[in-house]
């Protein structure tokens, strides 16, 4: 009976002290937020500078959609800590938005599809 408290009292013990070196492992040096803070300045920045040459058409809106994946992966890596977790974790919170964008084109093609098949159609006659 003594034997198996001990063992509690060890394993309870080894638990804090895992517990404890978590915990130590998730301090992150404040540089880290800063140099990623200057990044998204820079990346906005950068995205209002694309207004202000005037540039347009596609390159502009390129420029645009890069500039924001790139801020929106900064804050998700970093400042929502997906970079320190596990795979696993990773993929359930990154995929359902991934599954959501692919399912967006695929609608925006069907919708094409389905508007020239209708002006065909009505501009035939039938």
């Amino acid at each position: 009976m003594a034997e198996a408290s001990a063992r509690e009292h060890d394993t309870l013990i080894s638990d804090t002290a895992d517990a404890a070196e978590h915990a130590e492992g998730q301090h992150h040096p404040i540089r880290i937020y800063l140099i990623v803070w200057a990044w998204l300045f820079i990346l906005s920045a950068c995205s209002y500078l694309v207004d202000y040459i005037g540039l347009q058409g596609y390159l502009r809106w390129s420029l645009i959609l890069l500039f924001m994946v790139l801020k929106a992966g900064l804050i998700v890596a970093i400042f929502m800590h997906m970079v320190w977790e596990r795979w696993a974790l990773s993929w359930a919170i990154l995929l359902p938005p991934i599954a959501v964008l692919v399912f967006v084109a695929i609608m925006a093609v069907e919708a094409d599809h389905t508007a020239i098949t209708r002006m065909n159609f009505f501009a035939g006659g039938g």
